[in-house]
C-alpha cells in the first residue's frame, strides 16, 4: 500500500481552507432560532410576514442555513440608534 504525504499546502493540512470544501450546515427552526437568540415562534411568523433570514423547503421541513442566518443579522447591525439606516427601519416605534 502505497502512503502519500501531505504537503502543507494541501488545504485539508493547514486546517484553514477545509471548511470550504464542507457542505452548507442546515439548522431546523428551533435550532435557528436558539442560534439567533430568538424564539422560534418569531422565525415562524416572520417567514409568514417577511422580514426574517432565508429559508429553505424540503418537502414539510424548514431549514435555515447557517451562513443565511449570519447574513440576516449582519445585515441589522448598527452603530448607534442615531444611525439613519435604523431610524428607517424603527421609526413610529
Amino acid at each position: 500500500m502505497a502512503t502519500f504525504p501531505v504537503s502543507p499546502s494541501t488545504p485539508s493540512a493547514s486546517g484553514f481552507a477545509a471548511t470550504a470544501a464542507t457542505p452548507a450546515r442546515y439548522l431546523t427552526n428551533s435550532e435557528a432560532a436558539d442560534y439567533l437568540r430568538l424564539s422560534p415562534r418569531t422565525l415562524e411568523k416572520q417567514r409568514v410576514l417577511g422580514g426574517g433570514p432565508r429559508f429553505r423547503k424540503f418537502g414539510r421541513r424548514v431549514l435555515y442555513a447557517v451562513a443565511d442566518l449570519e447574513a440576516w443579522a449582519d445585515g441589522r447591525s448598527y452603530a448607534m440608534t442615531s444611525d439613519p439606516e435604523y431610524l428607517d427601519r424603527h421609526v413610529g416605534r
